[in-house]
């Protein structure tokens, strides 16, 4: 399933009867198995109906880094995302992909 960004919007927790998204690396992963991380006033809230890429290589929860931007990260801060990357894989199911 292939989303625009602001279709990613209506999965950020807020409506109980639709799953929570996070996108990384373009890649969208169900994450509401993670509830209590990504749901409303969970820790990572901020992150949900959204790719979090930057801000993951960042590790980051301001909301200047919460974009899909790589541009500018250094070689440690991509080996950073690649590990959340792996994280995600291993604990989520990908659901599709961000349109640019």
């Amino acid at each position: 399933m292939e989303m625009t960004p602001q279709e990613l919007l209506q999965y950020n927790g807020t409506d109980p009867s639709k799953p929570i998204y996070v996108a990384v690396k373009g890649r969208v992963f169900d994450v509401t198995a993670g509830k209590s991380f990504y749901g409303p006033g969970g820790p990572y809230a901020m992150f949900a109906g959204k790719d979090a890429s930057r801000a993951l290589a960042k590790m980051s929860k301001n909301e200047e880094d919460i974009s899909p931007s790589l541009h500018g990260l250094s070689d440690k801060e991509i080996g950073v995302l690649n590990d959340w990357e792996k994280k995600f894989e291993a604990k989520y199911t990908v659901v599709g992909c961000l349109s640019s």
